[in-house]
């Protein structure tokens, strides 16, 4: 990759600059993450406790499905370059709160109780 300071030309300089391999790499496990857990607590809301499966879990499973739509279409609004940088924290804050909703619906979807 190259750095800002070899482009001569301002309309060839990247339009949020170039990403670091950290970056990339911090994005990929948060993406990975996200993705297995809403896999697990999807396919949970349809197995789990028995079969058939109740109303509320498949509600459940559409709006983490509807969540994770739209947190694909931010994402991929920000890798197109239609988003200021200063939008990735919101990516991460959305990553993490679809996360915690995962575990919270896991918790209930298994009958834990404390």
């Amino acid at each position: 990759m190259a750095s800002r300071q070899q482009y001569d030309d301002p309309a060839s300089q990247p339009l949020f600059g170039e990403s670091h391999p950290q970056d990339r790499m911090c994005n990929l496990v948060v993406a990975s993450l996200t993705g297995i857990i809403v896999a697990v607590t999807i396919v949970s809301a349809f197995v789990f406790p028995k079969w058939p499966p109740k109303g509320v879990n498949i509600f459940f499973a559409v709006v983490m499905l509807f969540i994770g739509g739209s947190h694909l279409m931010l994402i991929y609004w920000y890798r197109q370059g239609d988003l200021d940088p200063k939008f990735r924290r919101l990516i991460f804050y959305n990553a993490f709160t679809m996360i915690m909703l995962c575990v919270v619906g896991n918790l209930y979807l298994h009958n834990v109780n404390t």
